[in-house]
């Protein structure tokens, strides 16, 4: 059945999906079939396996695990096996088993796929190595803001917390994320502006043009943490509603500062500090926008524009060949991006927007 889209402004959008190479131009309402978007995904999928980013094999296994937890979301979408079986093989290099590092949030990220493909499998090597490095953590517990100082934390672990309740049925987990992210939230939340500051060292900063600086990734984490927790815990448990309003908060003000080309800067509020697209932010942005209206969290006809002028726009930075440039380096502040710039959670990003993006246009049917 052909797919029908309403369209704000102009009834065809002309896209160069290859722009950076010249490639040839996809036009109109097919960038938002089904077919299409499932192919992208693979295109990016098949690109950034074989382009792996030797720094994070070891020293920064975070960044990669953030792609697979992508991986694994297009996986649940698809059905496709080929993700499944991708994610097991990085899975068994590991033994199933978290970073190096006890209390860091990073290392704990890995959490997410393996969870995700024990849901599937139901080996218990899958479940346990991650189980054991948790409960060691709930034993000897800190505060949300010593653990989770810096907000990227609240995509790390957060959503780890969440599938051992759900596969478990142990309310100790959601015990341990209702501690652990409100003090966070307390200590890096401006109520005042609706982000999370990275951490405290930009309480009191201003950039030259004497805006806050709210990095784009760092609250790029946070939503994308908050819509795959809002996936994850029951609309009847008594916290839904607390991490709902936050995200509806967030959501709410990170629309309004998306630029003309559909994407959003590294600096949230002053844009010109770094006056290039930025695509690690951008693809969790989108990510959680469509999410919210595929789950009635946003209205459609407010967020639909917004949505598709940014996937128009993460479309335009792929190259012919699936790789996906403008994505910040490892970092932890707004920093300058060029187009031939790349890193594995920006693909699994990617991935994350895409699946949504799939299933909104089978919703459209």
């Amino acid at each position: 059945m052909k797919l029908k889209f309403v369209f704000i402004s102009v009834l065809t959008i002309q896209l160069c999906s290859c722009s950076l190479s010249g490639e040839k131009k996809i036009t109109g309402d097919e960038i938002y079939s089904q077919s299409f978007i499932k192919e992208k995904m693979l295109e990016v999928f098949r690109w950034q396996i074989g382009h792996p980013v030797d720094l994070n094999a070891e020293q920064e296994q975070w960044a990669r695990s953030v792609f697979y937890s992508g991986i694994m979301y297009a996986y649940q979408t698809t059905s496709d096996p080929v993700y499944l079986e991708q994610t097991k093989k990085w899975a068994d290099g590991w033994d199933w088993k978290r970073g190096r590092r006890f209390r860091h949030a990073d290392d704990l990220a890995c959490g997410q796929a393996y969870l995700d493909v024990y849901k599937v499998e139901s080996d218990p090597k899958m479940l346990w190595g991650i189980q054991q490095a948790v409960d060691s953590l709930i034993a000897d517990p800190k505060p949300g803001r010593v653990d989770w100082w810096w907000c990227d934390a609240l995509y790390m672990e957060p959503p780890v917390l969440a599938r051992l309740a759900d596969i478990t049925g142990d309310t100790k987990y959601y015990e341990y994320l209702q501690d652990m992210y409100w003090d966070s939230t307390d200590f890096l939340y401006s109520k005042e502006d609706s982000l999370f500051f990275r951490d405290k060292r930009y309480f009191n900063a201003l950039t030259a043009n004497g805006q806050k600086v709210f990095w784009g990734r760092g609250n790029a984490w946070v939503i994308g943490g908050l819509a795959q927790l809002l996936s994850l815990v029951p609309k009847n448990n008594p916290i839904y509603k607390d991490y709902q309003e936050l995200y509806i908060q967030m959501m709410t003000k990170i629309a309004s500062v998306q630029q003309p080309d559909g994407l959003w800067r590294a600096s949230l509020l002053d844009p010109d500090e770094v006056p290039v697209k930025e695509t690690s932010s951008s693809t969790f942005f989108t990510f959680a926008m469509i999410w919210g209206i595929n789950n009635g969290l946003l209205p459609q006809d407010t967020y639909l524009p917004k949505v598709r002028r940014a996937w128009t726009a993460l479309l335009d930075c792929i190259d012919e060949n699936g790789k996906l440039g403008y994505v910040q380096a490892i970092g932890a502040s707004p920093e300058n991006v060029k187009a031939s710039d790349n890193q594995e959670y920006g693909s699994g990003a990617f991935l994350m927007a895409a699946s949504e993006m799939y299933k909104f246009a089978e919703r459209e049917k």
